[in-house]
């Protein structure tokens, strides 16, 4: 297949449908085997600083010293995550990376907050294909406990998701969203 001449990670990251049968998906297989062994040993750790270490070897990106994140974490592919500079991450997080999760300095992340890049076509005959789109926490944005950030979506800079809320759309700047489907509850006034 012409496609399959342009590396897989560039087609992930790109929203191209992925299939079971791609010559290349074995390499992600291993992406996903290497991050499978490395988090039972993040998940294990007995302090901050080796959390990011090994976090970093999964991202394959230095987490900065000011970045915190609790275990347990948990991500199927770690290769797309970017974590910025003092970023809180809570206890029992799941990061679904494959199109790419960027999180920029500042942010929190409550407890199990679920980060979802990821995701399949309706058609019944390939729902086994992969779509993903990328995921984008803006400076200083807050994401509150159990809210789940579905594919594609930018939350604005110092936003807030409440807590339990369903995020499937861009969420602007400086603003309080809350539901299922999350919608606007009201502005932020810095």
């Amino acid at each position: 297949m012409e496609n399959e001449a342009i590396d897989i990670f560039d087609r992930l990251k790109a929203g191209q449908p992925i299939r079971l049968n791609d010559v290349q998906y074995p390499m992600i297989n291993e992406v996903v085997n290497r991050t499978i062994r490395l988090s039972q040993q993040l998940n294990a750790s007995p302090d901050i600083s080796t959390i990011r270490k090994i976090l970093g070897e999964i991202t394959g990106k230095r987490i900065d010293d000011s970045t915190t994140i609790f275990v347990p974490f948990y991500t199927n592919f770690g290769k797309f995550i970017t974590i910025g500079k003092n970023v809180f991450i809570n206890h029992a997080c799941s990061f679904l990376d494959m199109g790419g999760i960027t999180l920029e300095d500042e942010v929190l992340i409550g407890p199990r907050v679920n980060l979802v890049t990821e995701n399949h076509p309706l058609e019944p005959g390939d729902r086994r294909a992969l779509i993903t789109k990328p995921i984008t926490i803006k400076r200083n944005a807050w994401i509150g406990a159990g809210a789940t950030i579905l594919p594609g979506v930018t939350i604005g800079e110092n936003a807030v998701v409440a807590a339990g809320a369903v995020v499937s759309k861009d969420v602007p700047d400086n603003v309080i969203v809350t539901g299922i489907p999350a919608s606007i509850l009201k502005s932020i006034n810095n």
